[in-house]
């Protein structure tokens, strides 16, 4: 029981490190290359953990081998654009100007009825609506449509707006402190004592959500009392 324990924990991690290594993608965003990886090494990680016979060296060595390729790859593809088109894709124009490009959906395999889904799923249903609508190596859809077709931004309704778009930090995460986006913003100590004040908080463990934007606007959301 306990080198089934163990065996689990080191292979586990071991994955995880490896999934980090490939980059921030949900399942849906990899792309051929990758998903083919992620395949053969939870595969290669099943075995040892369920024959004790292996020896768990001969169950790392595989998955090691394969993280090295792909991270080999990964480099040789940021120098190369032939081997980066080889193992990863080009994307692939299926609408151009409103009109299908019969001959890139039968390479690509790609149906009408699949075209007509992703369309839906991003508000479309006239394909005549549609400039552009690229097949990404990842398999997702991007759709450009015309210009008459998208809603008016404000610089072309002659409003101007302020930009008052932020991107708030959090200081304070369930009862935790946030050091280094306290730093990051400028703030100290002090200031996030004064701030708990006036939340009426004697810890910050009193404090949910507090986060602070570029415009020093402060959003604070105090601990629910446990029933």
């Amino acid at each position: 029981m306990i080198t089934a324990f163990v065996r689990t924990i080191i292979l586990y991690f071991l994955i995880v490190v490896g999934m980090r290594l490939m980059g921030k993608r949900q399942i849906g965003e990899l792309e051929p290359s990758e998903l083919v990886l992620t395949m053969m090494i939870s595969d290669l990680a099943a075995v040892p953990m369920q024959d004790f016979g292996i020896p768990l060296l001969s169950g790392l060595l595989p998955i090691l081998t394969l993280l090295a390729l792909s991270l080999l790859l990964s480099q040789l593809s940021l120098r190369s654009l032939r081997l980066r088109a080889l193992i990863c894709g080009t994307p692939t124009v299926l609408i151009r100007g409103g009109k299908l490009q019969q001959d890139a959906m039968r390479k690509n395999r790609f149906t009408i009825d699949e075209l007509m889904e992703e369309l839906r799923e991003q508000g479309v249903t006239r394909i005549e609506d549609v400039k552009y609508a690229v097949l990404e190596n990842s398999g997702q859809l991007t759709v450009f449509p015309w210009t008459a077709q998208q809603p008016p931004t404000a610089e072309q309704l002659g409003l101007g707006l302020e930009d008052d778009v932020t991107l708030p930090m959090v200081i304070i995460n369930d009862g935790r402190v946030i050091h280094r986006n306290l730093t990051a913003c400028g703030r100290d100590e002090n200031w996030l004592r004064k701030q708990l004040s006036r939340e009426k908080a004697s810890s910050p463990r009193e404090i949910f959500l507090l986060t602070l934007d570029e415009q020093g606007q402060v959003f604070c959301v105090r601990k629910e009392r446990e029933s």
